[in-house]
Parts: structure tokens; sequence; C-alpha cells
């Protein structure tokens, strides 16, 4: 999965219809450009590969009074709804996913139902439970000679460590949807606004 066709299709979705600028200025935002490859050029591009692949419908608008070419606006079809969905639900599912990802999948939780938000999660913290058993049980070194893998071995404390770090954090996301954290999907009207009233972009130039 491209987390930068999940961010575009997020992007778009939460306008209703979106231009160009507009994804870009969202994304850049939350900061993609740093964590992702959610780049100008990787998002306009992206913006006309999806319409040709029919999950997109793009729209030539009046021009500005200052001139210039017409500027196309996007909607998503009802492909594009489909494949939204399922590449969110892939990045909060799976544990093996990059981490451009999962954090472009937590970005949009909020798209999902409370319950279902949940359930993935839950999938994903046993899928890192079950991959950190299939690590330890190829590498367990004596216990009276631990350094015997050499460099090596920090490679196995190194997946350990991240399975672990991984659980836990998807543990506290779990109890903070189960508190009634944030508003999901059927619960009542959000604002699009990516940064609360007032506050500063920090990646304003």
């Amino acid at each position: 999965m491209s987390a930068i066709r999940l961010l575009v299709l997020g992007a778009v979705r939460q306008h209703g219809r979106a231009h160009g600028y507009q994804v870009r200025n969202d994304l850049e935002f939350w900061g993609a450009h740093e964590w992702s490859n959610a780049k100008p050029g990787s998002i306009y591009h992206a913006l006309k590969q999806m319409a040709k692949q029919g999950l997109m419908r793009a729209h030539d608008v009046a021009p500005s009074t200052a001139g210039g070419p017409p500027r196309t606006e996007y909607e998503l079809t009802a492909a594009g709804e489909e494949e939204y969905f399922k590449l969110l639900r892939d990045a909060l599912l799976r544990h093996d996913q990059k981490i451009d990802e999962l954090t472009a999948g937590v970005g949009f939780i909020v798209d999902l139902p409370r319950a279902e938000a949940i359930a993935l999660l839950k999938e994903r913290v046993a899928a890192l439970e079950g991959w950190r058993a299939e690590v330890t049980r190829h590498w367990s070194p004596p216990q009276d000679s631990p350094d015997e893998w050499g460099h090596i071995g920090e490679i196995m404390k190194f997946w350990v460590h991240s399975a672990d770090s991984g659980a836990e954090w998807t543990r506290g996301l779990i109890e903070r949807l189960e508190g009634g954290a944030y508003v999901m999907a059927g619960e009542g009207e959000r604002s699009v606004d990516v940064l609360a009233d007032g506050a500063p972009n920090p990646h304003a130039e």
C-alpha cells in the first residue's frame, strides 16, 4: 500500500470536493511532507492517476478573476470511497506496514465507527503478539551466553522491542477510544479543520 493514496483520498473526502492546492495545504498542515512521500509533485500525480483509475471524478471550474487556467476539483467516486476505506482499514490492521501508512491511518481513524476502529486495533495487537512470538521462537539465545548471536542479535532485539512498543501504543489508543475519545463516524458533526482555531501552523514557512 502507498500512503499517498490514502492521504489524498482522505483529504479530498473530508472536503467533499477539493482542488490540488487544498489537498496539499491540508497535508502540509499535518506535516505529511516530512513523514511520508506526500510532496507536491506526488500529490498532483496521485490526483490525476486516481481520476484515470475511476477513483475520483475531476471537475474543471472557472479560472480565478486574476486569470490563469481553470482549476480542477476532485471528488471521490463510489469506487474511490470503497478504496479509501479498504486502505484505511488495512493501515490500522496490519502489524508490518511502514510507519507512514500507519500514521496516515491514524490520521483518518475518526472516519470509522468507534466499534470497528477498536476491533481493527485489537486485531493489530494480536498480530503484533503473534509476530513477537514467532521471532522469539526462532531466536532464543542461551541464558548463560545472551550475546552468542553477536551483533546480529541486535536485529532480533530491535524486532522484539518494536513489537512490544507497537502493541503498547495500540493498547493505549484502544483504551482512549473505549473511553470515548474523539468524535467518530456516526457520532455527530466535527470540523474538517486540521488545526484548532488560532493555532499556528507548525510547518508554515
